[in-house]
């Protein structure tokens, strides 16, 4: 029971000069939140479409869109949100900014799975938690599918 699972050694810390750290940043990938947005635009649409090949009705498409759109819609709000000039003005502020867009975020997405079933005709609930599932874990991925280059 008393077994040590850890090396010492591997849980100490190291002070990095400043070199170090600017070569870490650098072997960093870089992902634009606007990149994110866009890359689950794409996964929503893909998803809506997958659904329709999947279960052959277009009501189920739509209401993985739907589910979709409830995530992106308030990322681009809060995005926005943050990037005004307010939120820029020092870090009080833009601490408070980002707590004020998130609740906001959060209100709009209650609010548009609220009102799903007057937008979308024949609403179904487990297409549209797919669409919404499977557009929220894109940020999980994000620096991955933001780093790939499609060449035409």
């Amino acid at each position: 029971m008393g077994q040590n699972l850890w090396d010492e050694e591997e849980l100490e810390c190291k002070k990095l000069t400043s070199a170090e750290v600017v070569d870490r940043l650098k072997n960093q990938p870089r992902v634009s939140p606007w990149g994110v947005i866009g890359a689950q635009i794409v996964v929503g649409f893909f998803v809506a479409c997958l659904t329709v090949l999947i279960t052959g009705r277009e009501s189920a498409g739509w209401s993985a869109g739907y589910g979709s759109l409830t995530v992106v819609c308030p990322a681009v709000l809060f995005l926005r949100g943050l990037t005004g000039r307010f939120a820029s003005l020092n870090a009080a502020t833009a601490g408070l900014s980002f707590f004020v867009w998130e609740a906001i975020k959060i209100a709009v997405t209650c609010g548009m799975l609220f009102v799903a079933t007057q937008v979308v005709a024949d609403l179904d609930w487990v297409a549209l938690l797919a669409g919404l599932f499977v557009t929220l874990k894109v940020y999980l991925v994000a620096p991955w599918l933001c780093r790939i280059k499609i060449t035409v």
